[in-house]
């Protein structure tokens, strides 16, 4: 498949927003059961902020996409049986939700204020916080299943596809946190730092699994099987033109084949080990600098990572327009 980079910014910004919206969640959780220390409302504020600003990057990036940007609105009408739709519809709230989440914090309200008393510091914050995560991961799982339901593409028609893109969101959100925790709450930065090592470690055992996985596929069908002959020897040696069209445009990534199998192996090194070794040793040297240095390099590698998941989807009518005569 073509990559189109409107897609590749809108799913890795909207990842990264999601997963330091969770790190900032899952902070606050395990203060409120006094496993961490409590942090000041700045802290949430400006977090809420950082993961705003990446969703909506995310969602303006889309805009890119569209053919008539003014009738998106009407996507959302199909949510009963698209994936895509549920997107639509999710992307906004969740935004909406870890908006109300920063400002509930800055404006320091809890339940009494609705005459509920629970005597638990940040009660309403934990629970629109609880909203927000619920409908993170429900955009985890709308994004991933858009793929993941065209049986016909069968680099993307599998389980892995939507893991994948919860725990390669999670890995980048919880290392941007790690490298803000430094800044604003350096008590906090080892916890961060840890579970964005876990979850960049699960990462790449997931993402390894689906890259074996796809390198044993065969393709469904052939040129034979498409147009009824059965010669062993028949082979597709011309499209029919001489120039490109919106197949080959479309339907292809158009790379060379050097580009193609290197950049798989970019995406390797800049998404999982070198950012595991500049978490360990940002983490040991107390670097805010070292730690967002790791968060870069994790970013760039999955702009490479998604090029590759669009690029390595093979579409059927490849096998028709294969070869220029």
């Amino acid at each position: 498949m073509h990559p189109a980079f409107s897609v590749i910014f809108l799913t890795t910004l909207i990842g990264v927003g999601q997963g330091f919206f969770l790190a900032l969640y899952t902070g606050e959780s395990y203060a409120a059961v006094k496993l961490l220390p409590a942090q000041s409302a700045p802290f949430y504020v400006w977090g809420s902020a950082i993961s705003v600003g990446f969703l909506v990057l995310g969602l303006l990036a889309s805009f890119f996409h569209l053919g008539h940007p003014e009738r998106a609105w009407r996507s959302a009408a199909k949510w009963r049986t698209s994936w895509l739709s549920r997107e639509v519809i999710v992307l906004p709230a969740v935004i909406g939700v870890v908006f109300i989440y920063g400002v509930v914090h800055g404006l320091a309200w809890d339940l009494s204020r609705v005459g509920i008393h629970t005597g638990i510091g940040g009660d309403l914050t934990l629970l629109i916080g609880a909203v927000g995560v619920l409908l993170t991961f429900a955009l985890f799982l709308s994004t991933g299943m858009i793929y993941a339901c065209i049986k016909f593409l069968q680099e993307w028609a599998t389980w892995l596809t939507p893991v994948n893109y919860t725990l390669l969101g999670g890995a980048s959100g919880f290392t941007l946190a790690t490298a803000y925790a430094a800044v604003g709450a350096p008590e906090l930065t080892g916890f961060y730092g840890g579970w964005a090592m876990i979850l960049t470690s699960l990462a790449l055992v997931t993402r390894a699994a689906s890259l074996i996985r796809n390198a044993r596929l065969r393709p469904k069908s052939s040129v034979q099987t498409a147009i009824g002959v059965r010669h062993r020897t028949l082979k597709q040696r011309s499209q029919g033109f001489m120039g490109g069209s919106f197949n080959t445009r479309e339907f292809f990534h158009g790379a060379p084949p050097w580009f193609f199998r290197s950049i798989k192996w970019v995406f390797l090194l800049l998404v999982f080990p070198l950012p595991l070794a500049l978490l360990a040793t940002g983490l040991a040297a107390g670097s805010a600098t070292v730690l967002l240095a790791a968060f870069l390099i994790q970013y760039l590698g999955l702009i490479a990572e998604r090029w590759f998941f669009f690029a390595q989807a093979n579409h059927p009518q490849n096998i028709y327009y294969q070869t220029v005569g």
